[in-house]
């Protein structure tokens, strides 16, 4: 005997043949997600070199304040022949080598610009410093309060007692950019007696 057969049907579903990748929308917050993080990228990597620049200017500027402390340490308060009969150098010192006391370097400014400076702790000029001076100023000071200053008195007979004397050197800058000087650093100490 003959079985009959039976027929098989195969159910099958239709489903929609879709594309797995990703919208217009998606794709636009995907770019604005990538593009937030490479601007975080370059603006932490300027921030970077504007901190690393200002740095190597930072140095700069206290190592030429402290030549001019290396230069000054070791000279005398007033003049070996005039004594204190002149404040700021004697009428025949015209150039950083003629200072031969410490007086003489009150208001003296050693820059690139002027030609003679900056200077280092041998009294020679630094090459390739465009940009940078280095303004000194000398004061007498009481020696109980460093913050008062005393006047220099015209008649040397009227000189304080006693006094320091305090340097302070100012450092400047000014690059291309700036129209004026930046003040980069000051260096200040009271010199031995």
């Amino acid at each position: 005997m003959i079985q009959p057969t039976r027929s098989l049907h195969v159910r099958t579903t239709h489903t929609a043949n879709y594309h797995h990748g990703m919208t217009l929308i998606e794709t636009a917050l995907a770019t604005i997600i990538v593009g937030v993080g490479v601007l975080a990228i370059v603006v932490a990597q300027q921030a970077f070199h504007n901190q690393n620049g200002w740095s190597n200017r930072a140095a700069t500027a206290t190592r030429l304040g402290n030549e001019i402390r290396e230069m000054t340490l070791n000279l005398p308060r007033h003049d070996p022949v005039t004594g204190k009969v002149f404040w700021g150098p004697e009428p025949n010192e015209l150039t950083a080598e003629d200072y031969d006391d410490l007086d003489d370097f009150d208001g003296a400014v050693f820059s690139a610009a002027l030609g003679n400076g900056p200077i280092n702790a041998r009294r020679q000029v630094i090459a390739n410093m465009v940009g940078w001076a280095q303004e000194v100023y000398v004061d007498m000071v009481d020696p109980f309060d460093i913050n008062h200053i005393f006047e220099v008195p015209d008649n040397p007979d009227d000189y304080p007692e006693r006094y320091l004397m305090r340097v302070m050197v100012i450092v400047t800058y000014q690059d291309s950019v700036n129209s004026d000087p930046e003040e980069i650093t000051r260096v200040s100490w009271i010199a031995p007696n």
